[in-house]
């Protein structure tokens, strides 16, 4: 059947799905949420009523068994990405999964092989690729705003309560079990997926982690640099231990005639050059995944590329691997 409607199921519809990406899923020609599942069987009927969702189950191969779902969001934490995108996978459905894909690259490489197997499709949510803040700095980038690329510094310090996560939940980002790792497992992949979209695949990088809190099971310093084509240099910096007061979320792209600096977390980019300084200010959607998901639904429909594949996603998990290796 050319173009179907995709129908969508959720399994974990915990917060990131309350206001990132939930709500998008209606809000797109072609698409419909259908059905959720969530463990706690009172919190999926509750997120169901609240949400309009028509059904909502306990149980994910309940869920994965409903024939009239041909999608399937996997928005649990990381621990259980493979499992839930392989039986999704396996049932034929389409697999739009959360970030970071896997819990390290050994996983994503399973994923992979099934996707060619199974011959089946998946987008990573790799979600900030679409939004117009970005897709402006790989315009200014790619049209050689700032001459030949020559560094790229990017830093984000936090306290041990990062400002950026959401609090609720629980404490499984800190969990390695869960998460596979720190905060640096839940943020540096929305930043180095970036690097990736921008620049292309790397050449060669090497990096890694420190536990400077003793008490900590995760590390909480992070460094590594990548070499990109045409000798592009990235250096990153992550830091989960400093004060409040000193936190940092930027990256700087410099080149032979300028620079591009913007935050991550951010909504300004300012680009500045021998000519002058200027800044572009976007506002991004309310539910901030829509634009991906937009894209997925395209892909998924047969009318539009893979925004997100699974193999770039395995070449950030390579990195986010070799970076997290803990040196003692």
């Amino acid at each position: 059947m050319d173009n179907p409607k995709i129908v969508w199921g959720i399994i974990g519809c915990g917060d990131v799905t309350e206001k990132k990406s939930g709500p998008a899923f209606n809000r797109i020609n072609n698409s419909q949420l259908m059905a959720v599942m969530r463990r706690d069987a009172a919190k999926a009927a509750d997120y169901a009523k609240r949400h309009q969702v028509p059904l909502w189950f306990s149980d994910a191969d309940d869920l994965l068994d409903n024939i009239d779902l041909n999608a399937i969001y996997v928005a649990t934490p990381p621990s259980s990405h493979l499992a839930y995108a392989l039986s999704a996978l396996r049932k034929g459905k389409s697999v739009y999964v959360e970030k970071p894909v896997t819990l390290n690259a050994i996983e994503a490489e399973s994923l992979l092989a099934e996707v060619k197997s199974s011959n089946g499709k998946l987008v990573v949510a790799h979600y900030r690729r679409q939004l117009p803040l970005f897709l402006k700095v790989k315009e200014l980038v790619e049209n050689g705003e700032i001459g030949q690329l020559r560094t790229v510094q990017l830093r984000l310090w936090q306290s041990r309560t990062p400002d950026l996560v959401t609090k609720s939940g629980g404490d499984w980002r800190t969990d390695p079990a869960v998460s596979g790792g720190g905060y640096f497992f839940d943020l540096a992949p929305h930043q180095l997926d970036l690097m990736l979209y921008f620049f292309g695949m790397p050449i060669s990088y090497d990096g890694f982690s420190l536990i400077q809190d003793r008490d900590s099971a995760v590390a909480d310093q992070t460094t590594g640099t990548i070499l990109f084509n045409n000798q592009l240099v990235f250096h990153g910096s992550w830091c989960f231990n400093v004060a409040k007061e000193n936190q940092v979320d930027s990256c700087e792209i410099v080149g032979s005639l300028g620079r591009i600096c913007f935050s991550i977390f951010g909504n300004s980019v300012v680009i500045e050059t021998g000519d002058g300084e200027q800044e572009f200010r976007f506002d991004h959607p309310e539910n901030i995944q829509l634009p991906m998901i937009s894209r997925a639904v395209e892909y998924f429909s047969g009318i539009g590329p893979n925004p997100s594949p699974i193999e770039e996603a395995l070449v950030l998990m390579q990195i986010i691997d070799n970076f997290s290796t803990i040196r003692q």
